[in-house]
């Protein structure tokens, strides 16, 4: 036995080196061949050229492209689908592990993702250059919501702050329009509320005095004058009626009119009375003993049923404003509760320095609760256009150059669109082309498909590119 393994080792060892010295001058012979191929393709051999492309490409059988596998494993990067590799590997923009994409051939087109299962013998159908096929398992699991293209008016809020002020047309100034004394003041704080006809202050002025004087005078002759003929009863009226006239100028009330001619006393000092309901917001000081002009501001008295409210908007907000607009309006120490405004006046000019124009809102105020000075925050919704075709605003991909939606054309198939904005409101934008009523367009993983549908776009030139050797 010893013997017969001896020999058995033997004959291995002579066959091992037998293969070993024929084996050398084949594979040199190989590579002779090889290099004489890449040395003669330059001088326009395509015969050659094509058969060295084959064996590098395809393998010693020399496949052409067509006899490339249906499913052929291409590698990308999920973040940069621009990237395709034949191999697995890292990204070179990113660094990122490369992922498999695979690519399926259906009718000239190619298409990403997962492979679709066909029937035994079923033909290729074309699919439009840009559609992607999700399988909806894959859409569900994506969480891909949609929403329908549909008419609405667009409407838009714009937020500003501002502060409250008095109404300017319901402001009145106290003055007198004689000479005379102040004898006796009612009004002794600021911020008290008078009603119409109340009292202010009294005061003495002889041009009073004698006015009075005359027209008891000439009530008293037009009396004895009742028997005397028209003409002479009709000159003692006038007198009678340019006394009370000259009274009226001078801002005496019809009743202290009254009073003085059914007294028939003249009274040495008259009371000022005021002439609007609101709150006392100025008065003269020392004002009990001084001596007045006409023309001289005494008191200011403020209606307090509206008030003013004065904001500004941004130059580029102003063309959906117009005096008559409704603003909602709220206020800190008023949680929960709004109070309604109307636009009452635009300024004609910008401001330099802010780029910003002021507008005046009038707002009710019938409890009185609203004071000068205090800051508002006020809200106006315009309605930019009205039965409007839209869609969501965050359905929208905005690369800067273009603007696209992702379409739902139903059966896991998605199409990116490029669309034409309008006008922009809150939540929706006007679509003007490349969307209609009733198709449905994602809002949610938009930005997913997107990226199939450029990383199939790229893949396709890939193809492409190598049908073309």
């Amino acid at each position: 036995m010893p013997d017969e393994d001896r020999m058995r080792k033997h004959a291995g060892s002579s066959t091992r080196t037998w293969i070993r010295w024929i084996g050398m001058p084949v594979a040199l012979l190989a590579g002779m061949g090889l290099a004489t191929v890449m040395l003669i393709n330059p001088f326009g051999s395509k015969l050659l050229d094509g058969w060295s492309r084959s064996i590098l490409q395809h393998g010693p059988r020399g496949m052409s492209h067509d006899d490339v596998p249906v499913d052929t494993a291409y590698w990308t990067c999920g973040m940069h689908p621009q990237v395709l590799m034949e191999e697995p590997g890292t990204c070179p923009i990113c660094e990122m592990k490369l992922v498999p994409a695979r690519v399926e051939k259906t009718g000239g087109a190619m298409e990403t993702g997962a492979p679709h299962s066909r029937e035994e013998g079923a033909h290729p159908t074309a699919v439009p250059e840009n559609v992607v096929r999700i399988d909806p398992v894959v859409v569900q699991n994506m969480g891909v919501l949609t929403e329908t293209v549909g008419r609405r008016d667009l409407s838009r809020t714009i937020r500003t702050v501002g502060y409250l002020d008095y109404d300017q047309e319901k402001m009145v100034t106290v003055t007198t329009k004689y000479k005379g004394f102040v004898e006796k003041v009612y009004v002794n704080y600021l911020g008290q509320s008078v009603q119409k006809g109340a009292p202010l202050f009294e005061i003495y002025s002889p041009e009073l005095v004698q006015t009075e004087q005359e027209l008891l005078s000439a009530l008293d002759f037009s009396r004895r004058m009742e028997d005397a003929p028209d003409d002479v009863r009709q000159r003692t009226e006038a007198l009678v009626e340019a006394a009370r006239t000259r009274l009226g100028y001078w801002d005496i009330s019809p009743e202290q009119v009254r009073l003085l001619e059914t007294t028939g006393e003249v009274f040495r000092s008259l009371a000022v009375v005021a002439p609007i309901s609101g709150m006392v917001m100025k008065r003269t000081h020392g004002l009990e003993g001084m001596a007045v002009r006409p023309g001289m501001d005494l008191i200011h008295i403020a209606d307090l049923s509206s008030m003013w409210l004065s904001v500004e908007v941004f130059q580029d907000q102003l063309p959906w404003l117009s005096p008559g607009n409704t603003a909602h309006i709220l206020l800190t120490y008023a949680p929960g509760k709004s109070f309604t405004g109307t636009i009452r006046y635009i300024e004609p000019e910008v401001s330099e320095k802010t780029r910003t124009i002021r507008l005046t809102i009038e707002v009710s105020n019938p409890d009185g609760k609203l004071r000068a000075g205090m800051y508002a925050t006020v809200e106006f919704e315009p309605v930019l256009a009205r039965d409007a075709v839209v869609v969501p605003s965050y359905s929208v991909l905005r690369t800067g150059d273009r603007n696209v939606v992702v379409v739902a054309l139903g059966g896991g198939r998605f199409v990116p669109r490029e669309v034409v904005l309008g006008l922009e409101g809150d939540d929706w934008v006007q679509v003007l082309s490349g969307v209609r009523e009733g198709e449905k367009v994602v809002t949610s993983s938009q930005f997913l498909i997107d990226s199939e549908s450029n990383l199939r776009e790229a893949l396709n030139k890939m193809v492409g590119g190598h049908s073309g050797h």
